[in-house]
């Protein structure tokens, strides 16, 4: 029986955002009630870290590094980067006296959204393509068919893979948010 695209895609995506929140919300609610809510300051570090390190990825694939599979760092960029704005966001607590953290909370948050929207997407798309050529083949067409009649969803894919110019340029926008934040952490609390 063929799963339908609601409970493949949409809905896993739904869980690990939700997890995420609430996995955040149990260990700040843990923090407090065992007076440790400054260890929260602590992991705003460590989740910041943790992050950096995720983005070993983004190096391999641009191949300013050579050492590592692309498809295990990718799997690695995603729990990592997941855990990390897990440790950020509870580092970010709920505070309402400072305009620049909620702004890089929400870009935070943006940023994990647009990286699970990619990952469902594009993962959907190539299984589609690939599941279309497969019958056609089958089917006895020949790969020359199989590619006109495919075409369209190969560009299509293509197309999708853009979806990076929504990712990076909010990943940048985080990453600034973040130095400011340490900058006015630095150059405030003396």
């Amino acid at each position: 029986m063929k799963e339908s695209i609601l409970t493949k895609y949409v809905i896993p995506f739904f869980q690990w955002y939700a997890l995420m929140i609430l996995i955040t919300i149990a260990i700040d609610y843990f923090l407090h009630r065992l007076h440790l809510v400054e260890v929260g300051r602590y992991l705003g570090y460590l989740g910041t870290f943790i992050v950096i390190i995720s983005f070993y990825y983004s190096l391999r694939k641009r191949k300013i590094v050579k050492t590592g599979s692309p498809k295990k760092l990718l799997e690695l960029h995603e729990y990592l980067a997941w855990i990390g704005s897990i440790l950020i966001l509870v580092h970010a607590g709920i505070h309402f006296n400072a305009l620049l953290p909620w702004l890089a909370i929400l870009m935070l948050l943006i940023a994990v959204a647009t990286g699970l929207i990619g990952k469902f997407l594009l993962q959907k798309s190539n299984e589609s393509l690939k599941l279309q050529k497969q019958k056609l083949i089958e089917k006895g067409v020949s790969m020359e068919e199989v590619e006109k009649q495919v075409f369209f969803d190969a560009v299509t894919l293509d197309l999708m893979k853009k979806w990076r110019t929504v990712h990076l340029p909010i990943t940048t926008l985080l990453a600034i948010l973040v130095l400011l934040h340490i900058i006015s952490i630095i150059m405030y609390n003396k």
